[in-house]
């Protein structure tokens, strides 16, 4: 195993192959930053580019490409309120707000660091389970997956802080959202209204980015001032976040040492990204949320979360970029893909002449592992090319509204027409945006319904293949029973935490 890990970095490290990578790291940074245009429709494109390359030469392009675009899409999410890709769409939630009250910076240490370490933690994972994995993912059924994505509506709960009750509306929304399209098991539209472009579901990417970019954006020109101003009164928070921002690099600095201080919230944000991005067909999303739901339930401090949380802020990076390394397992080990980027990077493999399976386990290991190398010096660089430039791209949050909105919306617009070139996408993205502005000015939560919607149609599908496959006896199946009991005392622990916030305030209120 040793010599091959050496064999595979040798051979990453050539002249040609290093080159390369490095052109697929510049193309993903673009693509990530640019908001709507995902790494699987990059993937598609540059695809044809990797023709007459030698393997560990094509995977060093595209793996490279696809392992920066969720760094990249960060800090758009950051500084703008605006995921880069749909899977960024959680560190919108307290990076932006951070963002909002002049801590950009440190809010770009802290997920630029925590991206690059769940990236390595990823890939360390990634080379140590590949022998191990092929067994236990097989033993997973539908039932597995449907607890799976229960555990991840149970996060509702807790996203919705003290609205519990508006929280759980929006999710009921979400999932009538995601029944919208052909149903697959009975084949007749649903909720289409006659109208072709509905058979086949609500798109996530304009959902996504008209929901939280669209919708910051609106505020932003609603309050014709600067990003970081919003049009609010200054406050002392503002005014300390100014004297880190103004710092420069020490602002970066310290978002990256609070990444080092909460080294076991990467550890443990990275593992549930990885662990979600090998289960396929659940998605980015969903491993991003888990772990931010998480960090949540965890912190000594939930209510600071949507509000500005470093500890949201590092979940989410670590989570995000961990899942693609874990989203390779499956499709490296026997050829299912984790999600559409690794369906499409499956391609790949029929493209250089290489057969997922038991080949790439052993006489083709070194190109398996050369994916390890990939991830990590991709991230390493991409990390290094935002750092260098993020001080310019904080000074972008100065300028006013009138100036930067409509480069964003055209940007915006752009982006989620070319993720699958349909008009439609468009008008989705700007009703999503005006339901975002709706919940922003009156307080409803939007992170349950996002939820809601990736996971209810995943939900729905496993739950018919569980009872067509086992009946009733799928309750009984020892990871659902395990995933129940986490999901009830998840519940409980939620429930308690709200009670002691109530006894806190109204002692506060008292005195």
């Amino acid at each position: 195993m040793g010599e091959a890990l050496l064999s595979s970095l040798a051979q990453l490290l050539q002249p040609q192959t290093l080159l390369l990578m490095l052109v697929g790291v510049a193309v993903g940074f673009a693509v990530g930053i640019l908001p709507g245009l995902g790494g699987a429709v990059t993937l598609a494109l540059m695809l044809p580019f990797s023709v007459g390359l030698e393997p560990v030469q094509a995977f060093a392009f595209l793996l490279g490409m696809l392992a920066v675009t969720s760094t990249a899409g960060d800090i758009t999410s950051v500084l703008f309120g605006v995921p880069g890709e749909a899977t960024s769409a959680a560190t919108v939630l307290d990076g932006h707000p951070m963002t909002k009250r002049g801590e950009a910076g440190r809010a770009l240490g802290a997920v630029l660091s925590s991206s690059a370490l769940g990236a390595a933690f990823g890939a360390v994972v990634l080379v140590a389970v590949i022998p191990i994995v092929r067994p236990l993912v097989l033993s997973f059924g539908p039932a597995e997956f449907f607890a799976l994505t229960i555990l991840g509506l149970t996060f509702v709960v807790a996203l919705s802080g003290a609205h519990v009750v508006r929280g759980l509306l929006m999710a009921l929304l979400g999932v009538m959202v995601a029944m919208v399209g052909i149903d697959a098991q009975e084949g007749v539209p649903r909720y289409a209204f006659g109208e072709l472009y509905l058979w086949a579901g609500i798109p996530l990417v304009p959902l996504v980015v008209g929901l939280f970019g669209g919708a910051e954006l609106l505020q932003l020109m609603l309050a014709r001032g600067s990003i970081n101003r919003s049009g609010s009164a200054r406050t002392e928070a503002d005014k300390a976040g100014d004297e880190v921002r103004a710092s420069g690099m020490s602002a970066l600095l310290q978002g990256v040492r609070d990444s080092l201080a909460h080294w076991w919230l990467v550890v443990r944000s990275g593992a549930i990204g990885m662990a979600i991005g090998m289960m396929p067909g659940v998605g980015g999303s969903v491993a991003q949320f888990l772990a931010y739901g998480h960090a949540q339930q965890t912190s000594r401090r939930p209510e600071e979360f949507g509000h500005g949380s470093i500890e949201g802020v590092i979940a989410a990076g670590a989570s995000n970029n961990a899942k693609d390394s874990g989203a390779l397992v499956p499709t490296v080990a026997f050829g299912i893909p984790g999600g559409a980027a690794t369906a499409v990077l499956l391609s790949a493999f029929l493209v250089v002449g290489l057969d997922p399976g038991p080949e790439m386990l052993t006489t083709d290991l070194d190109v398996t592992l050369s994916m390890a190398w990939i991830v990590i010096l991709a991230n390493v660089v991409a990390v290094a090319i935002a750092l260098l430039t993020v001080r310019h791209l904080v000074k972008l949050t100065d300028v006013p509204s009138t100036y930067i909105v409509p480069a964003l919306l055209v940007l915006l617009t752009v982006g989620t027409y070319t993720a699958s070139n349909n008009f439609a996408d468009v008008l989705v993205m700007l009703a999503a945006a005006g339901l975002g502005v709706v919940c922003v000015r009156w307080g409803w939560p939007r992170v349950p319904f996002l939820l809601a919607v990736v996971l209810g149609s995943i939900a729905e599908r496993y739950l018919f293949l569980s009872v067509s496959l086992y009946g009733y006896e799928w309750l009984t199946r020892p990871v659902v029973v395990v995933v129940a009991v986490i999901v009830v005392l998840t519940l409980i622990q939620s429930v308690r935490r709200r009670r002691s916030v109530r006894v806190l305030a109204s002692k506060g209120v008292s005195r």
